[in-house]
């Protein structure tokens, strides 16, 4: 992760005052009929934004936005975010969603060449999508000179000295729906954490390889010998002591719809369905949490979407925002949870990529990382 250029690289090298900067920003932020509902994205990218036009640059960002498959679509227009930037800052003009052209996923050159044309600099802010091989993060830098912004420059110090040197004990938590998702991430974070917290849907693969029936939970029955494995090395790996379980014939999402819900120990009958650790559990996993130097939270403990099963994930996020440790989330659901808990402003630091944060602590480097660092004409002792 060493030796990406910073913005500061950027202008010792070329006189930013007039030239064009190409900012590629991730502003793939929720919008709910036309508005957006949450705009951190865009403020994250503020202190980039305001570097640049300080050192007299003029700035073309672009962004995806969604998954428009390739073709414009107005379900995903930047109209929105072009609205919010022009309040933010107004000097900034947005270019259509990247996304819109084929060329952007499939990295296409002559994508590439349309995307820089007219421009003298580049900059990556979009941690969220520096683990893509898409046009946009890793074909500029290959023609233009180029430097991280400012909000990728905070992950990748952050995620880097969580690496290489947190504050003990280093606790990971880890949720989410399978194991298989998350196996190299696991496998890598063994190497470094000194325990690991499991819960989420993964959870029941892991219970299951310790002798549990999991009931109806969800479960990976071809990874129970891998977390068997996991379970059986040096690394005290914590697991649920009681679940939260949804009885028959009730369903996700849908109180309405009848089925009990019902505290269970480590093991559920046939029917039943884990979506939740327990409350003994939440206390368990709040322990560990508050006795922790460095905490890195990535994936619910539950189903949290739904009021009946949100308890564990709450506790979780409140745990780590009491705590003393050093405390970061993981992007995705998790931000979304420390969001909706009234949390998220208590955690040191909420990545703004969950897939890139993963990727970056798995394998300690981004392809987006590594193109800045073969930009032509910084150089860089970082």
């Amino acid at each position: 992760m060493t030796g990406v250029p910073r913005l500061e690289d950027l202008a010792d090298r070329l006189d930013l005052r007039g030239r064009s900067v190409l900012l590629r920003a991730d502003f793939n932020v929720p919008i709910s009929d036309g508005e957006i509902t949450d705009d951190l994205r865009i403020r994250a990218a503020l202190p980039t934004m305001r570097w640049l036009l300080g050192a007299g640059a003029r700035i073309t960002a672009c962004t995806h936005l969604g998954r428009p498959k390739g073709r414009p679509d107005p379900a995903f227009s930047v109209g929105p975010v072009r609205a919010r930037l022009a309040e933010l800052v107004p000097e900034v003009e947005l270019l259509d969603n990247l996304r819109f052209d084929p060329g952007e996923t499939a990295n296409d050159p002559e994508f590439v060449q349309r995307l820089i044309a007219g421009h003298d600099a580049y900059v990556n802010d979009a941690f969220g999508a520096s683990h893509r091989f898409h046009a946009s993060i890793v074909g500029p830098p290959r023609f233009l000179p180029s430097a991280a912004g400012r909000l990728l420059e905070r992950e990748v110090e952050i995620l880097g000295e969580l690496r290489q040197n947190p504050r003990r004990p280093f606790v990971a938590v880890m949720g989410g729906s399978k194991v298989s998702d998350k196996l190299a991430v696991i496998e890598a974070l063994l190497e470094v954490v000194d325990s690991l917290v499991i819960g989420g849907g993964m959870c029941f693969t892991f219970l299951k390889a310790r002798g549990h029936s999991v009931g109806t939970s969800l479960c990976e029955d071809d990874m129970v010998d891998t977390c068997r494995r996991l379970l059986d090395g040096p690394k005290p790996i914590h697991l649920p002591i009681d679940i939260t379980a949804l009885g028959p014939g009730g369903r996700l999402l849908d109180p309405t719809a009848g089925g009990e819900v019902r505290q269970m120990g480590a093991s559920l009958p046939e029917g039943w369905m884990g979506v939740d650790i327990g409350p003994g559990t939440a206390a368990e996993f709040g322990d560990i949490i508050h006795e922790a130097g460095t905490v890195l939270w990535n994936g619910p403990m539950g189903v949290f979407e739904d009021p009946r099963f949100g308890g564990g994930t709450g506790a979780v996020a409140h745990a780590m925002a009491e705590c003393r440790a050093f405390t970061i989330v993981g992007g995705g659901d998790s931000a979304a949870a420390a969001k909706q808990f009234g949390v998220d402003k208590e955690m040191d630091h909420v990545s703004t990529g969950g897939g890139a944060a993963l990727e970056l602590i798995e394998k300690g480097d981004l392809p987006g990382l590594a193109a800045l660092r073969g930009a032509p004409g910084v150089n860089t002792e970082v």
